[in-house]
């Protein structure tokens, strides 16, 4: 929405209720083509990797990510909790995706040892095998996509200024 879009009203949600009496500050004309750029781009990305994954890999974008989370942990293991919050989902979607993964023998659950309330997910040597049979396709589809596309410093600007947006929203949601 521009400061011209004076027919549309934003909804009051409880994050923004506390600044529900302040003027809105509304996009300029640059910042509103820049943001409807990054959600097309972000929109069309990760729908490309997801259908490159459906075509060329065993699992899904969001299983593959879960994969190498638990690739990058010692022991190839990771609390439910830290999975989910690493991969910036919901608990209840993760357990889902877990469970999936655990009938096709990926990755399994078990009891979290010191804290019985606690449950990880460990992978597989299944999942492993999995992991790395996909990563080639993984890497030239995100070369073909993203890497390859920009220059290094638009590439370079890129994750520094998503580095800085997960920053806040971590802060956002941990305030």
């Amino acid at each position: 929405m521009t400061s011209n879009d004076v027919d549309a009203q934003p909804t009051t949600t409880a994050s923004t209720a506390a600044t529900a009496s302040e003027e809105p500050r509304w996009l300029d004309a640059e910042q509103q083509r820049l943001w409807r750029a990054y959600l097309d781009g972000t929109v069309r990305f990760i729908e490309s990797l997801g259908r490159d994954h459906e075509e060329r890999s065993e699992v899904s974008l969001n299983e593959y990510e879960l994969l190498v989370r638990l690739s990058e942990s010692p022991d190839h293991t990771l609390r439910m909790s830290a999975l989910a919050d690493g991969l910036a989902r919901s608990r209840s979607r993760v357990t889902h995706t877990v469970a999936r993964m655990e009938a096709r023998g990926l990755v399994r659950r078990s009891a979290s040892t010191g804290d019985r309330r606690g449950v990880n997910c460990a992978m597989t040597p299944e999942g492993y095998r999995v992991l790395v049979a996909s990563a080639p396709a993984h890497v030239a589809a995100v070369r073909r996509f993203m890497v390859d596309v920009l220059t290094p410093e638009q590439f370079r600007a890129l994750g520094e200024a998503m580095a800085a947006v997960a920053e806040a929203c971590k802060a956002d949601r941990d305030s």
